[in-house]
C-alpha cells in the first residue's frame, strides 16, 4: 500500500499520573510525574454535564480539549474519531450486577451513558460540532485502528481529524478479564498537508501484525494496564526527535509510523 501522509496539529493526554502532553514530555525528559491529577478537568462540558458525566467521558473530552486547544482549529468544523477498547467498565459493572440483582432499579442516566458512542455524543453536542462522527472499538488495537480511520478520513475528506482514544480503569471482576487497571487517553489533531502551524508529519504504512516497538518502564507498564496506551510509542517519538514505531490496527494488521518533527514545540 501507498504510505498515508498526514500531520499532527494538536496532542492532548491524560492519566492519574500526568496532566497534559507537556508533563508528558517532561517525564520522557527525565523529570517527575504529578499524582495530584485526580479527575479529569473536561472543562469544555457545561458545567452541569461534567457533574452527571461519567469518568470515561470526562477522560474523553478532556484530551480532546487539549489537542483542539492546542491546535488552534475549529471543534464544531472537525470530523470525529472516538475509539476505546472496553468502553465505560464501571457502568458496564453497574448495568450487569443491577441486572441481575434488581433490574427495575436500573438507572436511566447510567443506561444512557453506557452506550459506546456517549463520549463523541457529549463532545459534538458541547462543541455544536455537525461534522461526521465515529466511535469504534478494537481491543488492543483501538488506536491504531483510529489513527488508521482518522489518516484514512483527513486525506480522503481533505479536512483535519480530531483522534481521540480513551479507557477508564475497570472495577473486578471485569477487571480480571480485561487487565484494564488504570486510566490513560490521548489525542490527536490530524490533518491532510502540513502547515506552518504542524507539529509533525506522519507517514503510516499497512504490514502483517509483528511485535509492537517495545517501551521502557514506567511507559510499559501504563501500556499494559490500559489499551489505549497503546498510542505511548507514537507519543514518545513526537516528546523526542521523531522515528519510527509499530502498533496494531488489528488482530492481523500492523501500522507502521515514521514520525518527522516541525518547528513548532508540542510542549509548549
Amino acid at each position: 500500500m501507498t504510505p498515508l501522509q498526514v500531520s499532527i496539529e494538536g496532542v492532548g493526554l491524560w492519566s492519574p499520573q500526568l496532566a497534559d502532553f507537556a508533563a508528558f514530555r517532561g517525564l520522557i525528559g527525565g523529570g517527575a510525574t504529578d499524582a495530584s491529577t485526580v479527575r479529569p478537568a473536561a472543562t469544555t462540558l457545561p458545567p452541569n454535564e461534567r457533574r452527571r458525566a461519567p469518568l470515561s467521558v470526562l477522560l474523553a473530552i478532556e484530551v480532546a480539549g487539549q489537542a483542539v486547544a492546542m491546535s488552534g482549529l475549529d471543534a464544531a468544523t472537525l470530523p470525529c474519531v472516538f475509539a476505546s477498547g472496553h468502553g465505560d467498565q464501571s457502568i458496564t459493572d453497574y448495568m450487569c450486577t443491577t441486572l441481575a440483582d434488581t433490574p427495575t432499579d436500573m438507572s436511566p442516566t447510567r443506561f444512557h451513558n453506557s452506550v459506546h458512542n456517549a463520549p463523541v455524543g457529549y463532545w459534538t453536542m458541547a462543541t455544536g460540532c455537525h461534522a461526521p462522527s465515529t466511535a469504534l472499538a478494537a481491543h488492543r488495537a483501538s488506536f491504531g485502528a483510529g489513527l488508521l480511520e482518522a489518516a484514512t478520513m483527513a486525506i480522503t475528506e481533505t479536512r483535519p481529524v480530531l483522534l481521540v482514544c480513551s479507557d477508564s480503569a475497570g472495577p473486578r471482576p471485569l477487571l480480571e478479564v480485561t487487565g484494564c487497571g488504570d486510566s490513560f487517553g490521548c489525542a490527536l489533531v490530524i490533518a491532510p498537508a502540513a502547515s506552518a502551524a504542524s507539529l509533525a508529519l506522519l507517514s503510516l504504512h499497512l504490514y502483517s501484525a509483528q511485535p509492537v516497538t517495545p517501551l521502557d518502564e514506567p511507559l510499559a507498564g501504563w501500556r499494559a494496564a490500559n489499551p489505549s496506551a497503546e498510542a505511548l510509542p507514537l507519543l514518545k517519538l513526537l516528546a523526542e526527535n521523531g522515528g519510527g514505531c509499530r502498533i496494531n490496527a488489528a488482530a492481523a494488521l500492523g501500522l507502521g509510523i515514521e514520525l518527522q518533527l516541525r518547528g513548532k514545540d508540542p510542549g509548549a
